[in-house]
């Protein structure tokens, strides 16, 4: 995947009703505005969801990505590889998390192995997530680096919540000197897209392009028209 430039995933969250269709004409939207790739998520609806929207996509200029809730590594990986999928999204890779959550890296090389082309986004202290009492962010990014992904995703605490400025720059300064790519993946907004992208090389943008930020709600094209210029504008 190539990042020449600051890159916007649109997300698809496939919120009933028609959730199918609407998903679809979302896709369309955000080729024609030019965002560069879509996360197709079971946030609102099933796997099935995800898995049907897929063999219904036309003919796309998209990158086209999955994120299977919550953080199901085999699940993900083998309906990318059926479905010719680009990327994954990871909530986490790195770190542990209450209550109990650890990532099964066993699984997760297994089919790392197995599909090496596909191309990884993996969180660390992502949104929903609390890490354990005791958890530097240092040492879970550098493991998650070690698990192995080629972009990491900063958010904040939740859905539509604007990641801190202080967290993305964070992150940024310790994935200085790596061969790995920054990502926003949550809360960017018209007015906040241009300063968060001086920091990060793309940003996953859903509720801000929903009227009022509601993700049950449908893509709206003027929304995201507003983005993509103030993205297209910037320099890289």
């Amino acid at each position: 995947m190539n990042f020449d430039k600051k890159r916007i995933f649109g997300m698809i969250h496939l919120a009933p009703p028609n959730a199918i269709e609407k998903a679809l004409e979302e896709i369309k939207i955000y080729e024609e505005e030019g965002v560069y790739g879509v996360i197709i998520e079971n946030y609102h609806g099933s796997t099935n969801d995800v898995i049907y929207t897929l063999k219904s996509l036309p003919e796309t200029s998209l990158k086209i990505g999955i994120n299977i809730l919550p953080n199901q590594v085999e699940e993900a990986f083998k309906i990318a590889a059926e479905y010719n999928v680009d990327f994954i999204q990871f909530d986490y890779l790195g770190g542990k998390y209450k209550p109990n959550t650890e990532l099964e890296e066993f699984t997760y090389w297994k089919y790392r192995d197995l599909y090496p082309d596909i191309f990884v986004m993996g969180g660390v202290w992502p949104k929903y997530y609390h890490p354990v009492e005791g958890s530097v962010l240092e040492k879970d990014i550098e493991d998650t680096l070690i698990i192995g992904c080629e972009a990491i995703v900063v958010t904040g605490s939740g859905t539509g919540m604007e990641t801190p400025l202080d967290k993305i720059k964070k992150f940024e300064l310790e994935l200085m000197t790596k061969d790995v790519w920054l990502i926003v993946g949550a809360g960017i907004t018209e007015d906040s897209v241009e300063e968060q992208l001086k920091h990060a090389d793309g940003a996953i943008v859903g509720s801000a392009f929903k009227p009022h930020g509601n993700t049950s709600r449908k893509v709206e094209r003027e929304l995201v028209r507003k983005i993509m210029d103030k993205v297209n504008g910037m320099e890289v």
